[in-house]
């Protein structure tokens, strides 16, 4: 990774959408309190559909209201919650499965909904601005391996 300085990231941060194969996570993060943007990260690792990227948006956030599991729904909580901060906005995407065929086609989509709501905040005095980090697919599961829950936690 070619090591970037913080106008740089910064002026990524401003056009609405950073580079994560050339930004660390932490370096973004940094970048964008330094911006005055509330940070936060979503993590994708174990999403395999959609709806578990859209809930896992949702746990980032820290979204209140009601979140129904289509791209409008991901459209009107980002732009609910970019309007509730003083400056703007940032979403790190970490391991967003997009080598995932049943999410291929959805982050696509996911990063369309992000680029309509880094038009949105231009509209609204907001920045919002983001990054996806896109890994492979999903390893196989291992038979006889129960995989870990969504939440993270060991089940007992």
């Amino acid at each position: 990774m070619v090591r970037m300085s913080s106008a740089q990231i910064k002026k990524m941060l401003a056009q609405g959408v950073v580079d994560a194969q050339a930004v660390s996570e932490q370096e973004a993060l940094d970048a964008a309190a330094e911006a005055g943007l509330a940070a936060f990260v979503v993590d994708c690792d174990r999403a395999r559909n959609r709806s578990a990227v859209l809930r896992a948006v949702v746990k980032a956030i820290d979204y209140p209201e009601f979140f129904g599991g289509n791209l409008d729904a991901l459209y009107d909580g980002l732009c609910d919650t970019l309007t509730d901060q003083k400056e703007g906005l940032f979403l790190w995407f970490r391991h967003l499965h997009s080598g995932d065929p049943a999410l291929a086609d959805e982050a696509l989509a996911i990063q369309a909904v992000c680029d309509d709501v880094v038009e949105f905040g231009q509209n609204n005095e907001r920045r919002f601005a983001y990054a996806i980090q896109h890994a492979g697919a999903h390893p196989d599961p291992e038979p006889g391996v129960d995989p870990t829950p969504y939440s993270g936690r060991e089940e007992v």
